[in-house]
């Protein structure tokens, strides 16, 4: 069991690591911020979602959600559609051109990384990302995530 300085070292160096996110996002597209890639990877992941549903997947407020589908509908990569069974939703769907931004940018954040981490051996990054899955399952986020998606047509 991790002692209190251990946890202020880790917690030390996890405010550090948001450097990484930074470095990540700078070197992005501009068009392509990461909550952007954030909302394109949920609908990837998990389909046709209501907003609700993503805003919790994303844990985020509405307004948050609904200003960042905004951006992705006005660039074609995200549709919404009537939710067949209750008239007043709409289904958020990934379209081709969003799915087609996802894979660049997922290819481009994987560049910044190798770039970074050129001198580290394969066993250390897959380390790397094994506890960190691990620290996220810690958490709570057990990617991935499965919330309380109301689909009342799904069965």
């Amino acid at each position: 069991m991790a002692d209190r300085e251990q946890c202020a070292e880790l917690a030390h160096q996890l405010r550090g690591a948001f450097a990484v996110t930074r470095e990540i996002a700078r070197r992005m597209p501009p068009q392509t911020p990461l909550t952007a890639v954030a909302v394109l990877s949920a609908l990837d992941r998990h389909g046709e979602l209501r907003s609700s549903d993503l805003t919790e997947l994303l844990a985020v407020d509405l307004s948050v959600t609904s200003r960042h589908v905004a951006y992705g509908v006005e660039r074609g990569w995200i549709e919404r559609a009537p939710d067949p069974y209750d008239g007043r939703s709409r289904l958020l769907r990934l379209t081709a051109a969003g799915g087609d931004v996802l894979r660049a940018s997922s290819t481009r954040a994987a560049e910044v990384l190798a770039d970074h981490l050129a001198d580290w051996p394969d066993d250390d990054v897959a380390q790397l990302s094994a506890l960190l899955a691990r620290l996220r399952g810690s958490f709570g986020d057990h990617t991935p995530r499965t919330p309380r998606i109301s689909r009342v047509h799904a069965g």
